[in-house]
């Protein structure tokens, strides 16, 4: 499992596709947070320096929407590569189970989430300098969002390798797992919003991720949050391992 979890990262890191979405993740963050104004009139406000506040807020406001497209380009190949070139069959008959196969290809997609997050460090220490004093900023919180950010970002993998074992076209994977994490992140929220359930509206909009993420934004790590993302992590990860099994039947 190990050598196969290796594997997936040098492929990975061997491809151009790779570095360019991780640097579009960084670069669409960087631009939002430093350079580009924000308007003032909306109330939205994710230009840092424009702020007026020691926080990286906007960060953990960008970056789920940027990781509903990055994080489908990183899962698309993992399951369609294999059956568009047959080495799908060749990987199956290794002394590796199914759910070994799917961990190690899991867990590659996560830890590339992870290397294109520790960059944004930068963004920390920056305005831990900038703070009037130094260092006035919310440390705790900080590390809390960062926590749930791995968190969404972990879920959204499981997601895309689940989308990715469906089919051998990666473009259909990478359409199927935008469509499937935009609407479990916001979908829930939006027809929750319509009020149409009563009591249960509360209900369904917990369904979605963005509730839990939310909570997780302002530093504090719920027990029912984490445990919300890790159900919806296994529920995915079981549903790509009986995708698999079925080519048995």
């Amino acid at each position: 499992m190990y050598t196969l979890l290796k594997k997936e990262i040098s492929s990975f890191l061997s491809s151009l596709i790779g570095y360019i979405a991780i640097g579009v993740f960084l670069l669409l963050v960087s631009l939002f947070m430093w350079v580009i104004k924000s308007d003032n009139s909306s109330g939205f406000n994710t230009n840092v320096l424009e702020s007026g506040y020691a926080n990286i807020d906007s960060l953990f406001i960008l970056a789920p929407w940027v990781f509903l497209f990055l994080i489908p380009a990183i899962t698309m190949r993992s399951f369609a590569d294999e059956k568009k070139s047959g080495t799908i069959e060749l990987l199956l008959t290794r002394p590796l189970t199914e759910m070994q196969i799917i961990l190690a290809k899991y867990f590659a997609g996560v830890l590339l989430v992870l290397f294109s997050l520790l960059p944004t460090l930068i963004y920390f220490y920056s305005v831990y300098k900038l703070g009037n004093p130094v260092g006035n900023i919310d440390t705790g919180g900080m590390w809390g969002s960062y926590i749930g950010l791995l968190f969404l970002g972990a879920a959204f993998v499981s997601i895309g390798i689940f989308a990715s074992a469906i089919t051998d076209n990666q473009v259909v994977s990478f359409i199927l797992a935008l469509f499937l994490c935009f609407f479990i992140y916001a979908g829930f929220d939006f027809i929750g919003s319509f009020s149409v359930f009563g009591k249960l509206d509360s209900f369904v909009q917990g369904l979605g991720i963005n509730s839990h993420y939310a909570s997780m934004s302002r530093g504090v790590i719920d027990t029912r949050d984490a445990f919300y993302f890790l159900s919806l992590i296994a529920l995915f990860i079981f549903g790509t391992r009986t995708i698999l099994e079925s080519r048995k039947w």
